[in-house]
């Protein structure tokens, strides 16, 4: 059997380590289109801020661990797929056979339709090669913008701050991190990053960068107008379907698969960031870009392409957590509540603690957190679980901190008092 892999991030790398554990004869290939080994890019920021070297972004840190494994890593770019003749054509003309196909391409960087957006000082900040030019500019005293505030953004900002650089962040809604954090919850992610040190423009967008002598001139909608050494553009990513133009295969926001990752072609599946799979809390078919959710996608896919007994995807629970200069913050399911649903609710804003309940009748459907970290795994555990809560879904609307005796209490029918707030 021939396995095909387009794809070295996560889900391409952990789709291969399982097939070869399934398939000890099959003939495995990982299609990537850098020039560096698989990485991921989530270490990249602590890259950035010297916690790690090159190296340590590499998803697998023996250099002969894909080759004793018998998987062969090849470098170039996928421009074609051909599904009758079942191969795939890189640039410059290579073609490669294959009985199993899997598209784990991930994301695109979404670049905004700005003035200046394409001049030298502007970068996305997705690749290695992004992260050398970023350490070359990120210095103490040199003047960065970034554009984005949403996950990717926050994470970047991060290790810019780090840097010593100072830095501005302009966003467009009305809070940071708003496909995560309700209103309160993104509004003290700002006021903590301000406490910090770091300039944060919310309601805002960019309207032009130009160039201004060494430097660049970044013009915003409010008129402020900023003068940078480096714009860091994060303003949201796209999954990387160009590979399937050539083909018939389904495709809305992303690549669609069943329940098996598999697509509208039964020899070629799809997963991780580039998957639009099935939602786990909203039933329906979404893209979601994280990297446990592309490792779960790459390992169900390995064993559905390798016949196993049919594997079936239960659905990705959302999931975020997210540190912000030390903030750790959290969103689980459906954090922004369900129609007919009931709330619970508990601010400190002098401590930046703050926790948000959302329920559906007696069943905990989404959470947000802000300033917690040990109610992480059980708010993903009840979401997951749907355990019927029954009297503690009164006691949670009292005192949303009491998670843990909520989730004893309702499995195992034990409980212990517990206050974090104060």
């Amino acid at each position: 059997m021939q396995y095909v892999i387009i794809g070295a991030g996560p889900a391409g790398v952990t789709a291969a380590e399982n097939l070869r554990k399934i398939d000890p004869d099959g003939v495995i290939t990982v299609v990537g289109d850098e020039p560096e080994m698989p990485y991921s890019r989530m270490a990249i920021p602590y890259l950035l801020v010297n916690q790690i070297d090159e190296h340590g972004t590499f998803l697998r840190k023996d250099g002969e661990h894909y080759k004793r494994s018998g998987i062969a890593i090849v470098q170039g770019k996928v421009v074609s797929v051909n599904q009758m003749g079942k191969n795939v054509s890189l640039q410059g003309g290579t073609k490669i056979d294959y009985d199993k196909l899997l598209i784990a391409t991930g994301s695109t960087p979404l670049a905004p339709p700005i003035p200046g957006i394409d001049l030298p000082g502007v970068t996305s900040c997705w690749t290695l090669e992004d992260a050398r030019h970023i350490a070359r500019v990120a210095k103490p005293g040199s003047k960065v913008v970034l554009m984005g505030a949403g996950f990717i953004g926050c994470i970047i900002l991060e290790a810019l701050a780090k840097s010593g650089a100072d830095l501005t962040v302009v966003e467009m809604e009305d809070r940071m991190v708003p496909r995560m954090m309700n209103d309160i919850a993104g509004t003290m992610i700002k006021d903590w990053c301000q406490h910090n040190g770091v300039n944060v423009y919310t309601s805002t967008k960019v309207n032009s960068i130009s160039q201004d002598d060494s430097s660049l001139l970044v013009e915003l909608s409010t008129g402020h107008k900023l003068i940078a050494d480096m714009v860091v553009s994060a303003t949201g990513v796209k999954p990387n379907t160009s590979a399937l133009d050539t083909t018939d295969v389904k495709v809305e926001e992303g690549v669609l698969v069943d329940k098996a990752m598999r697509t509208s072609d039964e020899n070629i599946f799809a997963a991780g960031d580039v998957a639009q799979a099935y939602d786990f809390s909203t039933g329906e078919m979404s893209v979601q870009a994280i990297q446990p959710t592309a490792v779960e996608h790459g390992a169900l896919a390995a064993k559905n392409m390798a016949g196993q007994t049919q594997a079936t995807h239960r659905g990705s629970v959302n999931m975020n957590v997210l540190d912000t200069l030390g903030l750790i913050s959290s969103s689980f399911g459906l954090w922004m509540g369900v129609t007919g649903g009931d709330s619970a609710e508990l601010l400190n804003k002098e401590r930046f603690k703050y926790i948000n309940l959302q329920f559906q009748d007696d069943i905990l459907v989404g959470a947000t957190s802000l300033g917690l970290t040990q109610h992480v795994g059980v708010l993903r555990g009840l979401i997951q679980s749907k355990i019927k809560l029954g009297v503690w879904k009164e006691r949670l609307m009292k005192d949303p901190t009491r998670i843990m005796e909520a989730y004893l209490g309702a499995t195992q029918a034990i409980g212990f008092n517990a206050d974090v707030m104060k």
